[in-house]
């Protein structure tokens, strides 16, 4: 496996250009040294760096340039003039650009030229003002994959937690019709698989989340645990998958308890993102397992109120960076022992 020095560089995507993306690029790069950071080229239009940072950068056009640049400036990948910018107002030029930015890192990783993509957040609003079509990001990239987006599963990953929503955008009243027992064990043979060759862990241990209260109490609270989960856990079981549940989720997250399992898969968006979030909102990482390549992102939104402010904390996308670099090694460590 290649030290982080000769691996091949991240591709790190901007993101709308009037959002936090840029500025939290440049501090990432700022605190290099203090973290081990990777080289890595942030990709959009350098204005939106040069409107909130005064620190040095370096327009680049191929990712050697960038590992030779790293070390006394940012590299940058400039696509295109995005037009006048205001930190804090979308436009679609500004759309266009992150949308192309997407593109260009997904083609830099797929081709092997970035070892890993981390995609700096978008407004989807202003996305679909200029005929975006997808619901985010995540299925975007695995459409340009050629993966099917129930194929792409997302991970929130943290230093004492990882979690899965088996469902995700889409209303509360909504969710019990949509969880099904294939989908349950869809979901966690991907992340079982995705814990091995992405986390290098050998056996990984997953845990379901009851969707009612006391996972249903035997039937008195709700009927899912009964009729979709239990032998949904049962199947993965036949196939060697380590899972326990469903188990209640008021008690799943304590210290002691989450501690037990290498990801926790949870009925819902707010049931998976709200223990998380309160346990790492500082450090915590969007990712997508099931891809040919590898994809991070900071866990947060373009931040609109406080661009430009200098208020943007970096640490999310330090953390998206410094996972996806450990990702790559483990993947290559995975692919190196399977020849």
């Amino acid at each position: 496996m290649p030290d982080i020095e000769e691996r091949r560089p991240i591709a790190v995507t901007m993101g709308d250009p009037a959002g936090v993306g840029p500025e939290v690029a440049a501090r990432a790069w700022a605190a290099r040294n203090e973290h081990g950071l990777p080289p890595f080229v942030a990709i959009g239009d350098i204005a939106a760096i040069e409107a909130v940072w005064d620190g040095p950068v370096a327009r680049v056009g191929d990712m050697d340039e960038a590992v030779r640049a790293f070390a006394t400036a940012l590299p940058v990948w400039h696509l295109e003039d995005s037009g006048p910018l205001t930190p804090g107002s979308p436009t679609p030029a500004g759309a266009t650009c992150a949308l192309h930015a997407l593109e260009t890192g997904i083609g830099l990783t797929r081709t092997g030229a970035s070892c890993a993509l981390v995609t700096g957040p978008v407004s989807k609003h202003a996305l679909h003002g200029i005929g975006y079509t997808h619901p985010g990001q995540t299925e975007f990239i695995a459409e340009r994959c050629g993966v099917t987006a129930t194929n792409a599963v997302m991970m929130l990953a943290g230093p004492s937690l990882r979690v899965v929503p088996l469902t995700v955008h889409i209303p509360l009243a909504e969710v019990p019709e949509r969880l099904t027992i294939d989908l349950i064990v869809a979901k966690a043979r991907m992340v079982a698989r995705g814990l091995t060759r992405d986390f290098g862990i050998a056996e990984p241990r997953l845990a379901i989340a009851g969707l009612n209260p006391h996972a249903g109490e035997n039937g008195q609270l709700g009927s899912e645990e009964i009729r979709i989960m239990i032998p949904a856990v049962a199947q993965l079981a036949e196939e060697g998958v380590i899972v326990e549940g469903p188990l209640a989720a008021d008690a799943l997250f304590a210290p002691g308890i989450r501690d037990r399992y290498d990801a926790i898969l949870c009925g819902y968006h707010d049931q998976a993102l709200a223990p998380f979030k309160a346990l790492h909102f500082h450090d915590g990482v969007n990712l997508t397992l099931g891809l040919p390549i590898i994809r991070t992102s900071p866990d947060h939104g373009t931040a609109f109120n406080i661009a430009g402010t200098g208020q943007a904390d970096p640490g999310p996308t330090i953390a998206a960076i410094a996972t996806a670099v450990r990702m790559a090694a483990a993947r290559e460590r995975s692919s190196a022992s399977a020849k």
